[in-house]
């Protein structure tokens, strides 16, 4: 039997690069709007869309918690359009993504956000499912809307085993 497990790593910009982009306010210096009394963290991602069809929507996630260590046998990807996910609090939760090998998932790697930070998977980007820890959280959720078929899902014959440390 293979090593099926997978460690969590800290999410940086720059591990998490080949997958997309980190939203963190914490990477722009802000911008004063309204008469000083709003900042504006600008352009923190860019969610793009692969199709003339297409359009940048905005929705809400309720995700309930999950408990680690995770047994991962699902991941997803979007071949028309980026996805974003910004936590509506400061909660950390778990980003799992896989290189794409040959249209297929390759080894899962596992990252925990830092609190406030987000994700925006690039397009085909291979992803896990929203995983907060603990209880349960809420999310923006940006991506594309339009006609097409813009989901494929992928189940693993063995699961991979997330766990801390």
């Amino acid at each position: 039997m293979s090593d099926r497990r997978i460690p969590v790593e800290p999410l940086t910009r720059e591990a998490f690069a080949p997958f997309g982009t980190v939203i963190d306010r914490t990477d722009v210096a802000p911008r004063p709007m309204n008469a000083g009394k709003a900042r504006r963290f600008h352009d923190l991602a860019r969610v793009a869309v692969a199709d003339p069809d297409g359009r940048v929507v905005i929705g809400f996630v309720e995700a309930d918690p999950y408990l680690l260590p995770l047994h991962l046998s699902l991941v997803e990807r979007h071949p028309l359009g980026a996805q974003a996910f910004i936590p509506r609090n400061d909660a950390p939760f778990l980003v799992v993504v896989c290189p794409d090998e040959c249209g297929a998932p390759g080894r899962p790697r596992a990252f925990m956000t830092a609190p406030g930070q987000g994700v925006c998977y690039a397009i085909g980007t291979w992803h896990g499912v929203l995983t907060p820890l603990d209880e349960p959280q809420d999310f923006w959720v940006i991506d594309r809307g339009g006609p097409g078929v813009n989901l494929e899902e992928h189940t693993f014959g063995e699961p991979w085993i997330i766990a801390l440390g």
